[in-house]
């Protein structure tokens, strides 16, 4: 009957859009918790010291839960213009993830120089007042990375005008080692450092965006099918 079929066709679409919704929820949770426990941990970057992996996280999953709030809201109340809107902005968002991959590859060696011209102008601000997120980042990274530098550690001696380094850069910590023998130190850049690590970790991020975009193209299925049904009950429901 219309009613039964009516709240079949409500809980269909309502479960599929709540995968989406979770998937928001997780997102934004994951860049809370970075948020809360990286403390003054920043951005590398000193033309963007705000755009940091957990702001970016918290923006990404807030946008999917609002878009996923849209959809539920249109397939509970089964109204087609908020289901057309869903429908418009999951395809945008698709496409627009498309377009930055393409253009990502296509600018790649473009998009190095300037990453490391703009990493190295960061370097600027290192141990400076207002800064201490950069100042803790890059010491972690070169400590982690056992790393120096951007492209070497001769970047830090434009930073002091010396031949020294920040104590992050040494083979073994002590208190001003980054004034001693440069064969102390470590010797890789860190830009590349940072990238072998994230071309390691490449084939996991291409499963995660392979398996987000199958999800966004399969919900903007469902919707469509579920509004050509949901004409289709309104059309039994008239006679």
């Amino acid at each position: 009957n219309f009613w039964g079929c009516n709240l079949a066709l409500r809980t269909w679409n309502v479960t599929s859009l709540m995968g989406n919704e979770l998937g928001g929820c997780g997102i934004l949770g994951v860049g809370i918790w970075l948020s809360v426990t990286q403390g003054n941990f920043a951005t590398l970057s000193s033309s963007l010291p705000s755009l940091s992996a957990a702001n970016l996280l918290i923006a990404v999953g807030t946008i999917i839960m609002v878009i996923g709030c849209l959809g539920c809201v249109g397939a509970v109340k089964e109204s087609r213009p908020l289901l057309l809107a869903f429908f418009i902005l999951l395809l945008l968002i698709f496409f627009l993830e498309i377009i930055s991959i393409m253009l990502f590859f296509i600018y790649q060696d473009e998009i190095d120089r300037y990453a490391q011209r703009d990493l190295k102008k960061g370097l600027q601000l290192f141990g400076t007042e207002g800064n201490v997120g950069l100042t803790n980042a890059w010491m972690i990274v070169q400590t982690d990375f056992r790393c120096c530098g951007v492209t070497n550690h001769t970047d830090w001696f434009e930073v002091y005008n010396a031949t020294r380094v920040p104590d992050s850069c040494c083979l073994e910590y002590s208190d001003n080692c980054g004034l001693d023998n440069p064969g102390t130190w470590w010797t890789a850049p860190c830009y590349e450092r940072v990238k072998d690590w994230l071309n390691d970790n490449l084939v996991a991020l291409w499963i995660f965006a392979l398996c987000t975009a199958l999800t966004q193209v399969m919900t903007a299925l469902k919707i469509y099918v579920f509004c050509n049904k949901l004409c289709h009950v309104f059309d039994i429901k008239a006679a």
